[in-house]
């Protein structure tokens, strides 16, 4: 199955929202484990989470974009912008 790097930006002035809906974040994205290969947040220079990056194993774009919309984040309007490229691993390993 494909791979494909989700990076979604944070709003500005947004690390309240990002702790608030937190929880069903990672709820969502935990019990997708099969699926969801690798995923954290993006930092500032001081350590403060400003966006999230996945590597999501899916069917097609579509399913990623699905995967993507039902993410608690963003369903509560936490990223200015979301991007989805499909990804091949080239070194290493998931």
């Amino acid at each position: 199955m494909p791979l494909f790097v989700l990076t979604c930006l944070d709003r500005p002035n947004s690390l309240a929202l990002r702790m608030a809906t937190r929880d069903a974040h990672l709820a969502y994205a935990g019990a997708r484990r099969d699926a969801l290969k690798l995923g954290g947040p993006l930092l500032d220079e001081a350590g403060d989470m400003t966006g999230s990056l996945m590597i999501l194993e899916a069917a097609d774009l579509a399913a990623a974009e699905a995967f993507s919309a039902a993410d608690p984040y963003r369903r509560a309007g936490l990223f200015e912008r979301v991007e989805i490229k499909p990804f091949r691993v080239t070194l290493g390993q998931l």
